[in-house]
């Protein structure tokens, strides 16, 4: 009986914040490891933003309008704004793609049944995934400054945008977890993560001033969240360029408190979905 009892607190959960956060680093910790025992999974993770930044620069640079410059400087430091904040978004169809493939293998049914807090395999995946992303956008920063690109702002502004990169791409992967718990494939998951994110990122301000798009469009661009992520970069990094005017839409005026919002309203109700969907999903 007495062993009895022993196994039975062995295996009772913990209550509370600190086993929750304890469970998410475990899961955490187990991504990690996976990933770097798949290093080709970070390789093509790094290859495709760097490929972006080097064919908008030397392909589109000079072509592009923005303000009232064509200067082909001007352009590399407007649209890199742009590229950091693709590449964090980008991350959603990884990370969608790899719980799709737990729940595939059947890795989540046995998560589920093991004494941990609910949330914390989703939390766990996240964040191993927000790791990588952090280190995808180091890797990006330094492509970026070898093809030219300068940063005007001082170091506590430089950080705080790419603070704001990691809050929205933290936000996204929430995304990416609620598809990939309702997929049955993995390959589902990527695609299902992939083909809202080309509107998302190209209906923006991303690549070109929204000034110049269409009324319709426009409006979209001003108030789509990755726009404002994108705008408050490149005021926190100082990468507007010469005659450039600042949309009138709220969004574009407060872009750094507009791009907080967007993220935190994004992570809290599909981080609620996306848990609320673990409970019932199943391989």
């Amino acid at each position: 009986m007495s062993a009895l009892s022993d196994t039975a607190r062995a295996v009772r959960p913990a209550g509370g914040i600190r086993s929750s956060v304890r469970d998410s680093l475990v899961v955490a910790k187990r991504n990690l490891i996976r990933m770097t025992r798949i290093p080709e999974m970070v390789l093509f993770g790094l290859i495709q933003p760097v490929m972006f930044v080097v064919l908008f620069t030397y392909v589109f640079g000079g072509s592009i309008k923005v303000g009232g410059s064509l200067s082909t400087q001007d352009y590399r430091e407007f649209l890199m704004g742009g590229i950091f904040a693709q590449t964090v978004t980008f991350a959603t169809a990884g990370a969608g793609a790899g719980i799709a493939d737990d729940m595939h293998k059947g890795l989540i049914d046995r998560f589920r049944s093991l004494p941990m807090a609910r949330g914390a395999v989703l939390t766990g995946r996240t964040l191993a995934d927000l790791v990588q992303t952090a280190l995808t956008l180091l890797v990006l920063a330094l492509v970026a400054l070898l093809v030219g690109w300068r940063s005007h702002e001082n170091f506590a502004k430089i950080l705080a945008g790419f603070g704001l990169l990691l809050l929205l791409g933290y936000a996204f992967s929430w995304i990416g977890a609620l598809i990939g718990l309702s997929v049955r494939t993995p390959e589902a998951a990527t695609s299902g993560g992939l083909i809202w994110l080309f509107p998302l990122t190209f209906i923006s301000n991303a690549f070109v001033d929204s000034n110049n798009l269409p009324t319709f469009f426009r409006h979209i661009a001003e108030w789509n969240p990755f726009s404002t992520t994108v705008q408050a970069c490149r005021e926190l990094f100082g990468n507007l360029p010469p005659g450039f005017r600042t949309p009138d839409a709220w969004p574009m005026q407060h872009p750094v408190l507009a791009s907080v919002l967007w993220s935190v309203l994004i992570l809290v109700v599909f981080r609620t979905l996306a848990v609320r969907k673990y409970r019932s999903a199943t391989a």
